[in-house]
């Protein structure tokens, strides 16, 4: 049997992104948790996955304006707007 992969920084993005589009319900407490399930199911191994690094790439990408916040944990004023 051989081991799964570890999952890069892209690889979780991923994950966050196809949580978040198919799960409009899912909680700032689940989420992490969700990512690393997605990562499971991708064939992955997350049980080294920090809820940290989960939580700073969200945080990357809502900044960066690749999505807006939709589970609202990004202090207001840090979060880019897709206008500018």
């Amino acid at each position: 049997m051989s081991k799964k992969p570890y999952p890069h920084n892209d690889d979780i993005v991923e994950a966050i992104l196809e949580v978040l589009g198919k799960d409009f319900t899912v909680s700032p407490e689940e989420f992490p948790s969700r990512v690393k399930e997605k990562l499971e199911e991708k064939g992955f191994y997350a049980g080294l996955v920090s809820e940290k690094r989960v939580w700073s790439l969200y945080e990357k990408l809502v900044k960066s304006g690749r999505m807006p916040d939709y589970l609202g944990v990004v202090p207001a004023g840090e979060e880019r707007s897709g206008n500018e």
